[in-house]
């Protein structure tokens, strides 16, 4: 054994080495505390992760992939994620992660919609989404299942769920200027909307789904009439012009109004109750009028001027309207007649019906029994002017004295009443008769006739300017002349005046000594033979003696 083994043996000159522990640093803590956090993120993600649904829209405009929120009530619900075309690229699919709040939004007839700035003719809508971008707005449904698939609206809707209000359905001949969004009137206060419209499965007429508001849902009883406002309502026909309007709104973007007739006590109507929609507030507030009874009849004059929809008049009652014309062929006279269908309503004429008929049923038997009575007594259909303006033309009811008798068939189908020529026929005759003698004037001999007379004329004056008018001249010159010689002889200083003058003396003088000699022979008769009195007795009254007066 060496010496460094023994030393190495030796207890006392042992070493002991001691291990050092190594420590955990605390820039650790930063990512264990930073993966923590991340870990409950993702934890609250996922527990706060609602369902993953899809919308389908016609268009992707305003949508943005990540930007886009989802907001029921302005509160997000949550966010668009992707945007993609369809298979067929008919439409833009849109997906949206929901929160986990958001899954009771996700029932079958929920609606979605994108709101954007709209400018239409009910209105301007979505401003706010200038400055804030577009959304997607959701409408919650009431039905108790889900769904993960829904196909988007492309407009906002009218109504939203829980609107306080009630909802009532219309049937209309057409749709007229109404659209979604109409307003519907009362009072003309604005108090609805047209909600939906629909084709009938029939096509004959249009369903339109109207929204009152509450509290004025509450006027629409089971008597209420409903009619179309829509635009300006102009009419010019046989009753005049007749113009009518609900508002300025209803101008642009139609309108429906409704009222209680006058005496109206029906019950408050439920809702999705069904009404008739009139075309006019006349026809909607009219009385009932019952049913209907066809007539045909024939003319066989002109009717420029009768148009469908023409009013029937009886005895200034409008019992009902011209429903078609037509031409037929007649081949014992070999003229075409004009046939024209009314449909008249009996039960306008009020109570006097009862009175007239004196029926217990109101059957189509006992109804053309009681017009052929009628018939019998001259009632008679006429065609007469209703506007002298326009020339439209109405039909008239009435009795004609001495109408010559016809017969009436009670049992034809339809019944034919019998008609009368109008006056205006015979008057048009007179104006053709009038015009056609005006034709048969020599219009042509006559101007050329006056065009010679004239040249004659004109002939003669200048004649006249050039003969006859200097002679006349000339010829008042020398009466001028004349006339002044004249005043010339007449003057005081001229001679002729001067002898008149003592001419005239002369005569007065001899005037008053024949009246002297006058009242001598009066006096004494016998004067001329025995000579004057010595003595004669004064004048009475001339204050003079008669006897010193010498005869001349």
């Amino acid at each position: 054994m060496t010496d460094s083994q023994e030393r190495l043996t030796t207890p006392a000159e042992l070493t002991i080495t001691r291990r050092r522990t190594r420590r955990i640093s605390l820039v650790w803590l930063v990512p264990v505390v930073a993966a923590l956090i991340g870990l409950s993120m993702l934890v609250n993600t996922w527990l706060s992760k609602g369902p993953v649904i899809t919308i389908s829209f016609a268009t992707a405009t305003g949508l943005e992939a990540g930007k886009t929120p989802v907001k029921y009530k302005d509160v997000t619900v949550g966010g668009v994620s992707a945007i993609e075309l369809s298979d067929d690229g008919k439409e833009v699919l849109v997906t949206v992660n929901m929160i986990k709040t958001g899954l009771k939004l996700t029932r079958e007839d929920t609606r979605f919609w994108v709101v954007r700035p709209r400018i239409g003719m009910s209105g301007v809508s979505g401003i706010d989404t200038l400055l804030s971008g577009a959304y997607i707005a959701v409408d919650l449904g009431q039905s108790d299942e889900t769904a993960r698939k829904f196909v988007g609206l492309e407009n906002p809707p009218t109504v939203i769920t829980g609107t306080p209000g009630r909802s009532f359905i219309l049937h209309a001949q057409d749709l007229g200027s109404l659209d979604i969004g109409s307003p519907v009137y009362y009072r003309r206060i604005p108090v609805g909307r047209v909600a939906a419209y629909s084709l009938d499965e029939s096509g004959r007429r249009v369903n339109v789904q109207i929204f009152v508001d509450a509290p004025y849902d509450k006027y629409v009883r089971t008597d209420t009439r409903f009619w179309n406002a829509s635009g300006v309502d102009l009419t010019l026909g046989a009753n005049g012009l007749n113009l009518q309007t609900e508002s300025l709104a209803s101008i642009l973007a139609g309108g429906i109004a409704f009222h209680q007739p006058t005496l109206g006590n029906g019950e408050q109507a439920q809702e999705h109750s069904v009404f008739a929609l009139s075309p006019d507030e006349a026809t909607a507030l009219a009385p009932p009028d019952g049913p209907g009874q066809y007539l045909e009849l024939r003319f066989q004059q002109s009717l420029r001027g009768l148009a469908i929809g023409a009013p029937v008049l009886f005895s200034g009652v409008n019992l009902g309207k011209v429903m078609s014309l037509s031409l037929d062929y007649d081949e014992t006279t070999k003229r075409f007649p004009t046939v024209v269908g009314v449909m008249v309503y009996p039960q306008r004429l009020g109570p006097v019906l009862n009175k007239l008929t004196r029926l217990e049923g109101d059957t189509d038997a006992q109804m053309a029994d009681f017009l052929a009575s009628l018939v019998a007594h001259g009632l008679r259909a006429q065609a007469n002017t209703g506007n002298l303006l326009t020339g439209q033309l109405y039909i008239s009811l009435n009795f004609v004295p001495d109408a010559t008798p016809v017969e009436f068939n009670p049992d034809a189908d339809p019944l034919v009443l019998p008609t009368i020529d109008s006056g205006f026929g015979q008057m048009e005759e007179q104006i053709s008769s009038i015009v056609a003698k005006i034709n048969r004037i020599p219009f042509a001999d006559i101007g050329r006739n006056l065009n010679a007379s004239l040249a004659n004329l004109d002939r003669t004056l200048a004649q006249i300017n050039s003969r006859v008018l200097p002679d006349v001249a000339g010829t008042l010159d020398q009466a001028q002349r004349t006339l002044k010689s004249t005043g010339s002889m007449l003057s005081e200083d001229a001679p002729l005046q001067q002898n008149l003058n003592e001419t005239l003396l002369g005569i007065q003088r001899a005037t008053r000594s024949l009246q002297t000699l006058t009242d001598v022979l009066g006096r004494s008769p016998d004067a001329l033979l025995r000579g004057l009195p010595t003595q004669q007795p004064p004048m009475p009254g001339s204050g003079r003696d008669p006897s010193r007066e010498m005869l001349p």
